[in-house]
Protein backbone atom coordinates (compact mmCIF):
# COMPACT_ATOMS: atom_id res chain seq x y z
CA UNK A 1 0.00 0.00 0.00
CA UNK A 2 3.16 2.56 0.32
CA UNK A 3 3.69 2.51 -3.62
CA UNK A 4 0.32 2.93 -3.97
CA UNK A 5 0.23 6.04 -1.47
CA UNK A 6 3.58 7.06 -0.84
CA UNK A 7 4.09 9.76 2.05
CA UNK A 8 5.07 13.69 1.15
CA UNK A 9 5.07 16.92 2.92
CA UNK A 10 2.76 19.43 2.67
CA UNK A 11 3.75 21.91 -0.07
CA UNK A 12 5.84 19.48 -2.05
CA UNK A 13 3.51 18.66 -4.52
CA UNK A 14 4.42 18.60 -8.20
CA UNK A 15 3.84 22.00 -9.96
CA UNK A 16 1.83 21.70 -13.09
CA UNK A 17 4.31 22.32 -16.44
CA UNK A 18 3.72 26.13 -17.53
CA UNK A 19 3.41 26.38 -20.73
CA UNK A 20 4.93 29.88 -22.27
CA UNK A 21 3.15 32.11 -24.22
CA UNK A 22 4.30 32.40 -27.65
CA UNK A 23 5.34 36.21 -28.52
CA UNK A 24 2.81 37.48 -31.62
CA UNK A 25 6.05 38.72 -33.41
CA UNK A 26 6.45 35.03 -33.85
CA UNK A 27 2.93 34.30 -35.09
CA UNK A 28 2.55 37.34 -37.54
CA UNK A 29 5.10 35.63 -40.34
CA UNK A 30 3.57 32.50 -40.39
CA UNK A 31 0.17 33.95 -40.27
CA UNK A 32 1.00 36.14 -43.41
CA UNK A 33 2.03 32.23 -44.95
CA UNK A 34 -1.56 31.04 -44.28
CA UNK A 35 -3.09 33.83 -46.07
CA UNK A 36 -0.85 33.59 -48.86
CA UNK A 37 -1.84 29.69 -49.08
CA UNK A 38 -5.82 31.14 -48.77
CA UNK A 39 -5.09 33.02 -51.56
CA UNK A 40 -3.76 30.62 -53.77
CA UNK A 41 -6.82 28.34 -53.14
CA UNK A 42 -9.58 31.15 -53.68
CA UNK A 43 -8.07 31.30 -56.90
CA UNK A 44 -9.13 27.99 -57.90
CA UNK A 45 -12.25 28.44 -56.60
CA UNK A 46 -12.52 31.42 -58.75
CA UNK A 47 -11.40 29.67 -61.65
CA UNK A 48 -13.91 27.02 -61.15
CA UNK A 49 -16.68 30.09 -61.37
CA UNK A 50 -14.94 31.36 -64.10
CA UNK A 51 -13.62 34.44 -62.69
CA UNK A 52 -10.10 34.39 -64.28
CA UNK A 53 -9.53 37.92 -64.04
CA UNK A 54 -9.89 37.94 -59.78
CA UNK A 55 -8.50 34.20 -59.80
CA UNK A 56 -5.20 36.19 -61.16
CA UNK A 57 -5.75 38.63 -58.83
CA UNK A 58 -5.67 36.56 -56.27
CA UNK A 59 -2.44 34.66 -57.42
CA UNK A 60 -0.62 37.99 -57.41
CA UNK A 61 -2.20 38.69 -53.80
CA UNK A 62 -0.29 35.41 -52.71
CA UNK A 63 2.81 36.18 -54.36
CA UNK A 64 3.44 39.57 -52.51
CA UNK A 65 2.06 37.86 -49.10
CA UNK A 66 4.65 35.41 -50.02
CA UNK A 67 7.45 38.04 -50.72
CA UNK A 68 6.10 39.88 -47.19
CA UNK A 69 6.46 36.43 -44.63
CA UNK A 70 9.93 35.80 -45.00
CA UNK A 71 10.78 39.82 -45.03
CA UNK A 72 9.06 40.43 -41.70
CA UNK A 73 10.50 37.35 -40.10
CA UNK A 74 14.14 38.55 -40.56
CA UNK A 75 13.33 42.07 -39.53
CA UNK A 76 11.35 40.83 -36.13
CA UNK A 77 13.97 38.11 -36.04
CA UNK A 78 11.13 34.83 -35.68
CA UNK A 79 12.57 32.86 -38.33
CA UNK A 80 12.12 29.20 -37.54
CA UNK A 81 12.60 25.98 -39.64
CA UNK A 82 8.57 25.34 -38.81
CA UNK A 83 7.58 28.85 -40.58
CA UNK A 84 10.38 27.80 -44.08
CA UNK A 85 8.42 24.64 -44.12
CA UNK A 86 4.67 26.22 -44.09
CA UNK A 87 6.22 28.69 -46.40
CA UNK A 88 7.11 25.89 -48.65
CA UNK A 89 4.13 24.14 -48.48
CA UNK A 90 1.59 27.16 -48.80
CA UNK A 91 4.13 28.13 -52.01
CA UNK A 92 3.19 24.22 -53.36
CA UNK A 93 0.06 24.80 -53.34
CA UNK A 94 -0.34 29.13 -54.60
CA UNK A 95 1.94 28.48 -57.13
CA UNK A 96 2.24 24.59 -58.28
CA UNK A 97 -1.20 23.55 -57.99
CA UNK A 98 -3.15 26.31 -58.07
CA UNK A 99 -1.57 28.32 -61.41
CA UNK A 100 -1.72 24.65 -63.10
CA UNK A 101 -4.92 24.31 -62.20
CA UNK A 102 -6.28 28.01 -63.49
CA UNK A 103 -4.36 26.88 -66.90
CA UNK A 104 -6.16 24.09 -67.17
CA UNK A 105 -9.64 25.49 -66.82
CA UNK A 106 -9.05 28.30 -69.34
CA UNK A 107 -7.36 26.55 -72.08
CA UNK A 108 -5.19 23.37 -71.78
CA UNK A 109 -8.49 21.20 -71.04
CA UNK A 110 -8.99 21.41 -75.29
CA UNK A 111 -5.71 19.39 -74.85
CA UNK A 112 -8.01 16.58 -72.90
CA UNK A 113 -5.41 13.99 -71.23
CA UNK A 114 -2.72 15.83 -73.03
CA UNK A 115 -3.13 19.49 -71.35
CA UNK A 116 -3.71 17.62 -67.71
CA UNK A 117 -0.03 15.77 -68.29
CA UNK A 118 1.40 19.15 -68.87
CA UNK A 119 -0.77 20.43 -65.81
CA UNK A 120 1.01 17.87 -63.58
CA UNK A 121 4.43 18.49 -64.98
CA UNK A 122 4.19 22.13 -63.76
CA UNK A 123 3.05 21.26 -60.19
CA UNK A 124 5.82 18.65 -60.19
CA UNK A 125 8.45 20.95 -61.12
CA UNK A 126 7.60 23.30 -58.54
CA UNK A 127 7.64 20.46 -55.93
CA UNK A 128 11.36 19.92 -56.85
CA UNK A 129 12.27 23.40 -57.18
CA UNK A 130 11.35 24.03 -53.31
CA UNK A 131 12.36 20.64 -52.22
CA UNK A 132 15.57 21.09 -53.43
CA UNK A 133 15.39 24.97 -52.25
CA UNK A 134 14.75 23.25 -49.00
CA UNK A 135 17.31 20.88 -49.06
CA UNK A 136 20.33 24.40 -50.49
CA UNK A 137 19.20 26.29 -46.92
CA UNK A 138 20.85 23.42 -44.68
CA UNK A 139 24.00 23.41 -47.33
CA UNK A 140 27.19 24.91 -45.09
CA UNK A 141 29.13 25.08 -47.47
CA UNK A 142 27.48 28.01 -49.56
CA UNK A 143 28.85 30.66 -49.73
CA UNK A 144 27.22 34.42 -48.69
CA UNK A 145 27.19 35.60 -51.86
CA UNK A 146 25.42 32.97 -53.87
CA UNK A 147 22.17 34.11 -51.00
CA UNK A 148 21.73 36.64 -53.78
CA UNK A 149 20.65 33.76 -56.59
CA UNK A 150 18.18 31.15 -56.65
CA UNK A 151 19.22 27.84 -58.81
CA UNK A 152 16.16 28.09 -60.96
CA UNK A 153 13.52 30.05 -61.05
CA UNK A 154 11.81 30.37 -57.75
CA UNK A 155 8.22 29.11 -57.75
CA UNK A 156 6.17 32.24 -57.03
CA UNK A 157 8.21 33.90 -60.44
CA UNK A 158 7.47 30.46 -62.68
CA UNK A 159 3.73 30.88 -61.35
CA UNK A 160 3.23 34.34 -62.82
CA UNK A 161 5.52 33.92 -65.80
CA UNK A 162 3.53 30.78 -66.55
CA UNK A 163 0.18 32.68 -66.31
CA UNK A 164 1.38 34.86 -69.60
CA UNK A 165 -1.17 33.33 -72.22
CA UNK A 166 -3.69 34.24 -69.36
CA UNK A 167 -3.09 37.42 -68.99
CA UNK A 168 -2.70 38.27 -72.85
CA UNK A 169 -6.22 36.18 -72.88
CA UNK A 170 -7.70 38.79 -70.35
CA UNK A 171 -6.33 41.87 -72.65
CA UNK A 172 -8.52 40.84 -75.70
CA UNK A 173 -6.04 38.89 -77.53
CA UNK A 174 -8.29 36.16 -79.49
CA UNK A 175 -7.42 32.29 -79.54
CA UNK A 176 -6.83 30.29 -82.64
CA UNK A 177 -6.49 26.92 -83.60
CA UNK A 178 -3.22 25.64 -82.19
CA UNK A 179 -3.35 28.27 -79.38
CA UNK A 180 -3.37 25.47 -76.49
CA UNK A 181 -0.15 23.29 -78.18
CA UNK A 182 1.89 26.86 -77.74
CA UNK A 183 0.28 27.44 -74.48
CA UNK A 184 1.08 24.01 -73.56
CA UNK A 185 4.52 24.21 -74.65
CA UNK A 186 5.03 27.63 -72.88
CA UNK A 187 4.16 26.19 -69.71
CA UNK A 188 6.54 23.77 -70.37
CA UNK A 189 9.59 26.08 -70.91
CA UNK A 190 8.33 27.52 -67.96
CA UNK A 191 8.76 23.98 -65.28
CA UNK A 192 11.75 23.44 -66.78
CA UNK A 193 13.06 26.96 -65.90
CA UNK A 194 12.25 25.98 -62.43
CA UNK A 195 13.74 22.69 -62.32
CA UNK A 196 17.03 23.83 -64.21
CA UNK A 197 20.42 24.91 -62.69
CA UNK A 198 19.93 28.47 -64.31
CA UNK A 199 20.95 30.91 -61.33
CA UNK A 200 18.08 33.63 -61.25
CA UNK A 201 18.31 36.93 -59.15
CA UNK A 202 17.04 36.20 -55.95
CA UNK A 203 16.49 40.05 -54.12
CA UNK A 204 16.38 39.03 -50.85
CA UNK A 205 18.99 41.68 -49.98
CA UNK A 206 16.85 44.18 -51.86
CA UNK A 207 15.72 46.89 -49.88
CA UNK A 208 18.07 46.47 -47.14
CA UNK A 209 20.35 49.38 -47.92
CA UNK A 210 19.32 52.08 -50.26
CA UNK A 211 21.75 55.15 -51.22
CA UNK A 212 20.49 58.37 -50.21
CA UNK A 213 20.24 59.59 -53.64
CA UNK A 214 18.00 56.40 -54.71
CA UNK A 215 15.32 57.08 -51.71
CA UNK A 216 12.74 59.64 -53.88
CA UNK A 217 13.06 57.98 -57.04
CA UNK A 218 12.56 54.43 -55.96
CA UNK A 219 9.47 55.92 -54.29
CA UNK A 220 8.31 57.50 -57.60
CA UNK A 221 9.08 54.26 -59.06
CA UNK A 222 6.85 52.35 -56.52
CA UNK A 223 4.15 54.64 -56.43
CA UNK A 224 3.86 54.18 -60.38
CA UNK A 225 4.42 50.39 -60.74
CA UNK A 226 1.57 50.28 -58.24
CA UNK A 227 -0.69 52.39 -59.91
CA UNK A 228 -0.17 50.89 -63.23
CA UNK A 229 -1.22 47.37 -61.57
CA UNK A 230 -4.24 48.82 -60.31
CA UNK A 231 -5.20 50.49 -63.68
CA UNK A 232 -3.60 47.99 -66.03
CA UNK A 233 -3.48 45.05 -64.08
CA UNK A 234 -2.76 42.18 -67.05
CA UNK A 235 -0.61 44.61 -69.35
CA UNK A 236 2.06 45.20 -66.57
CA UNK A 237 1.80 41.24 -65.49
CA UNK A 238 2.39 40.95 -69.29
CA UNK A 239 5.35 43.33 -69.44
CA UNK A 240 7.13 41.99 -66.20
CA UNK A 241 6.67 39.08 -67.43
CA UNK A 242 8.56 39.46 -70.52
CA UNK A 243 11.25 41.95 -69.30
CA UNK A 244 12.03 39.29 -66.29
CA UNK A 245 12.47 36.24 -69.11
CA UNK A 246 14.83 38.91 -71.18
CA UNK A 247 16.57 39.65 -67.89
CA UNK A 248 17.50 36.04 -67.42
CA UNK A 249 20.66 36.18 -69.52
CA UNK A 250 21.62 39.69 -67.38
CA UNK A 251 21.49 37.32 -64.13
CA UNK A 252 23.29 34.14 -65.58
CA UNK A 253 26.33 36.93 -66.67
CA UNK A 254 26.17 38.68 -62.89
CA UNK A 255 26.37 34.91 -61.44
CA UNK A 256 29.40 33.84 -63.68
CA UNK A 257 31.20 37.29 -63.47
CA UNK A 258 31.06 36.47 -59.36
CA UNK A 259 31.35 33.30 -59.87
CA UNK A 260 34.61 33.57 -61.72
CA UNK A 261 35.48 36.12 -58.70
CA UNK A 262 35.23 34.03 -56.09
CA UNK A 263 36.94 30.77 -57.55
CA UNK A 264 33.45 28.28 -57.41
CA UNK A 265 32.87 26.18 -60.28
CA UNK A 266 28.99 25.57 -59.52
CA UNK A 267 26.30 26.45 -57.22
CA UNK A 268 26.46 23.30 -55.11
CA UNK A 269 30.22 22.46 -55.70
CA UNK A 270 31.63 20.61 -52.62
CA UNK A 271 34.49 22.22 -50.70
CA UNK A 272 37.98 21.23 -52.22
CA UNK A 273 39.30 18.03 -51.03
CA UNK A 274 42.24 18.13 -48.66
CA UNK A 275 45.44 15.44 -48.65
Amino acid sequence: MTDLFPPFEPGDEPRPRRIRPVPFRVLLPNLVTLLSMCAGLTAMRLAVEGKLETAVVAILIAAVLDGLDGRLARMLKSTSRFGAELDSLSDFLSFGVAPAFILYTYGLHDLKSVGWVVALLFASASALRLARFNVAIDDPHRPDWQKDFFVGMPAPAGALTGLLPLYLHLMGAGRVPGTAFLEAAYLLFIAFMMVSRIPTFAGKTLGTRVPRSYVVPLMIGVVAVVALLATHTFEMLALITVVYLAAVPLMVKRYRSLERLHGRTAPDAPPPATA
